[in-house]
C-alpha cells in the first residue's frame, strides 16, 4: 500500500487528517532510491500519518490542499534532482503552501538542492552569489543529509510540544549567532564581484567544509542582513543496522498510481532492482557534492539484510532474473571503512583517496567478491550487474584481493561495459579534481582487457570525461583528445560541460577563479562558447 497521494487513499485508512505530508519535485516513487519514500516509510513505520503531494500544480491552490493541512509540518524537496536543474522547485512550492494555508504549519526543505544551497551559494544560471535558500524559501527550518533520523526527531518533537533548534542536520533563521558558533563571512561579503568579496566567499567555503563531519563539526552562523543563519552540526551517521532497517521498510517498488496516470516515469527502469549497497564516499572529488550530502565516510549495509531484499525482488512479479546495480556512490567502496574515521572523525588535513590512498584504509575487496558471490547464487536471479563507477585505483591498491576482485567482476557482473570516471588526462587538471594520474587509469584498463580475453568476452570500459572544469584550457582538452585516441583507443563520447554545482570545491574555484589550495589565481573558462569548444575539441570527431 502506497503513502496516501489523494484523499479517498485517506478516507480508505480511516484518517481524516495527517501529521506530516511531503511535497516533492519527482513523481511518488515508491523505493528506497527516492527521499521522499524513504522518509514516509521511516515516518510512518514510527507511527505517523504521512501522506505525499508529487509535483503539484502550482497554478492553483487545489492541488497542493487536495490532502488537507498537516497537523505537524510540510516537508519540500525539490526530488531525486541536480539542484542547478530544479533551482526554483522549493521555491515555487514553499510559496504556495503559504497561500493555500493560513495559518501555516511548519515548512522544512529538505533532498538535495536543500542540502546543497543551504548557506550562501554560487548560482550559475543568474551568475550570482545567493542567499541561503531557507531565507528565499520564507521556510521554518532546513533539514540537511539524508536526514531520516533528524526528521524522525522533528515530527516527535513538535508531536509532543517539545523545542527542535538544538537539532542536529537542521539550518533555521534567528536574530543572534549562538555564543559557541563558528562565524562565516556574511553573504553581503561575499555576494559581491570584487576581489575581497570572493576572497571571502572561498573563506566562508573553507570553514563550511571543514565542519561537515558529525563526530568534529562545530555550529556555524552566516549573517544575511538583520538575521542570522544557524546551521546545526551534522547528524550522526547511521549504522549498518539503521540502515538495514530503511531499507527492509515495506515499499511497492512502483510509481503511485495518481502520478502514473500522468504517463511513464522512465526512472523506474534503472531503479526498481537494484540493490544499494553503502552510503557515503571516501573520493571528495572537488566537483562532487556527495561528500557533502551523504557524508565521507562510508557506513555498508550488512550482507544479510542485502541478500533479504534481493530474495523481496526475486519474488515480484515483475521481476526477471536481474539485478540493475549492486552499488552505491562508488561500488567498490563496500564493506571498506575506516575505524580512525569512526572514532575521531574525517581527518581535517588529508583525503582518504587523493594524492594517494590513505594508509588508514584498509581497501580490502573481499565483502563485496563475497555480497557478488552470494546473490549470484540467490534463487531467481540470472544476473547482478554492477552499473555503479568504480574507483579503479582501490582495485589497485588491494595488493592482497584486487585481482580476486576484478576477475569476478569481468567473469559475472558487467553488462558489456564497464564504467568508470577518471574526468581528465592532465595532471595539472586533475589535481584541481582531486582525480588519480592516468598511469594507475591504464594499468587498470589492462589488468580488465587481460581478464575479460582470457574468458573470451568482448568486453569494454565506458570513460567519462569534463571539460571546461576550472584550470583546463581548450589546447589541455586537444591533449585529452590525443591521450583517449593514443592510449585509450577510442574518442571519448561521454563528455560533459563542467556545470558549476552549489556546495562543490569545483564550482568555489569557477565563482573565485582562485586555486582554494594555493589562493593564487587560476583560468577559468566562463564564456558559453568557449566552454562548448573545449567539449568540441574531444567529442566533434567522434560525432563524425
Amino acid at each position: 500500500m502506497f503513502l496516501p497521494s489523494t484523499r479517498p487513499e485517506m478516507t480508505a485508512r480511516g484518517w481524516e487528517a495527517l501529521d506530516v505530508i511531503l511535497v516533492s519535485g519527482d513523481a511518488y516513487l515508491d523505493s528506497p532510491f527516492s527521499g521522499v519514500a524513504l522518509i514516509g516509510r521511516s515516518l510512518e513505520a514510527a507511527g505517523f500519518r504521512v501522506g505525499v503531494i508529487a509535483q503539484p500544480d502550482t497554478q492553483t491552490i487545489a492541488d497542493i490542499a487536495r490532502l488537507g493541512a498537516p497537523r505537524l509540518f510540510w516537508g519540500v524537496t525539490a526530488g531525486c534532482v541536480d539542484s542547478m536543474v530544479a533551482n526554483c522547485a522549493c521555491l515555487a512550492y514553499a510559496n504556495l503552501i503559504r497561500r493555500a494555508f493560513r495559518p501555516c504549519a511548519p515548512i522544512a526543505l529538505g533532498g538535495i538542492e536543500a542540502s546543497l544551497r543551504r548557506i550562501a551559494h554560487y548560482d550559475f544560471w543568474s551568475d550570482t552569489v545567493r542567499r541561503a535558500l531557507l531565507f528565499d524559501a520564507k521556510a521554518d527550518l532546513l533539514v540537511y543529509g539524508m536526514a531520516e533520523a533528524t526528521v524522525l526527531e522533528l515530527a516527535r518533537r513538535l508531536r509532543d510540544g517539545r523545542d527542535w533548534h538544538d537539532l542536529r542536520g537542521i539550518c533555521f533563521a534567528a536574530k543572534d549567532a549562538p555564543v559557541d558558533a563558528i562565524v562565516l563571512p556574511a553573504y553581503e561579503e561575499v555576494a559581491g564581484r570584487v576581489d575581497s568579496a570572493r576572497a571571502a566567499f572561498l573563506e566562508m567555503f573553507r570553514l563550511f567544509a571543514a565542519n561537515q563531519d558529525p563526530v568534529t563539526a562545530k555550529p556555524l552562523a552566516q549573517r544575511h542582513s538583520t538575521r542570522w543563519l544557524v546551521h546545526q552540526p551534522p547528524a550522526p551517521l547511521p549504522d549498518s543496522a539503521e540502515l538495514d532497517r530503511l531499507h527492509a521498510l515495506p515499499f511497492e517498488l512502483d510509481v503511485h498510481p495518481h502520478d502514473a496516470a500522468r504517463g511513464p516515469v522512465r526512472a523506474l527502469d534503472t531503479i526498481r532492482f537494484a540493490l544499494t549497497t553503502h552510503r557515503g564516499c571516501y573520493g571528495e572529488c572537488a566537483f562532487c557534492a556527495i561528500a557533502m550530502h551523504q557524508g565521507r565516510q562510508v557506513v555498508s549495509r550488512s550482507a544479510d539484510a542485502i541478500m533479504a531484499e534481493a530474495a523481496r525482488f526475486a519474488r515480484h512479479p515483475k521481476f526477471r532474473g536481474i539485478l540493475a546495480d549492486v552499488g552505491g556512490p562508488t561500488a567498490n567502496m563496500y564493506g571498506i571503512a575506516c575505524a580512525r574515521a569512526a572514532t575521531r572523525g574525517a581527518c581535517p588535513n588529508r583525503h582518504c583517496l587523493f594524492p594517494d590512498i590513505c594508509p588508514h584504509l584498509a581497501v580490502d575487496h573481499r565483502p563485496q567478491t563475497a555480497l557478488l558471490r552470494r546473490l549470484r547464487a540467490l534463487p531467481g536471479v540470472r544476473k547482478a550487474f554492477v552499473a555503479s563507477g568504480l574507483r579503479h585505483d582501490m582495485v589497485l591498491a588491494d595488493r592482497a584481493h584486487g585481482q580476486e576482485y576484478l576477475e569476478e567482476l569481468v567473469a559475472h557482473h558487467v553488462s558489456g561495459q564497464l564504467k568508470l570516471a577518471p574526468e581528465h588526462s592532465e595532471e595539472s587538471v586533475l589535481q584541481l579534481m582531486r582525480k588519480p594520474g592516468v598511469k594507475k587509469l591504464l594499468a587498470f584498463r589492462a589488468r580488465f582487457l587481460e581478464a575479460s580475453a582470457r574468458r573470451g568476452l568482448k568486453q569494454f570500459l565506458t570513460y567519462y570525461f569534463i571539460a571546461a572544469h576550472p584550470g583546463c584550457t581548450e589546447a589541455q582538452m586537444q591533449h585529452v583528445r590525443q591521450f583517449a585516441a593514443r592510449e585509450l583507443g577510442l574518442l571519448p563520447e561521454q563528455v560533459q560541460v563542467f556545470t558549476p554545482t552549489p556546495s562543490t570545491w569545483s564550482t568555489a574555484m569557477y565563482w573565485t577563479e582562485r586555486d582554494p589550495e594555493t589562493g593564487q589565481s587560476l583560468f577559468v573558462e566562463k564564456g558559453a562558447r568557449a566552454r562548448q569548444a573545449q567539449k568540441d575539441a574531444l567529442t566533434a570527431a567522434a560525432r563524425r
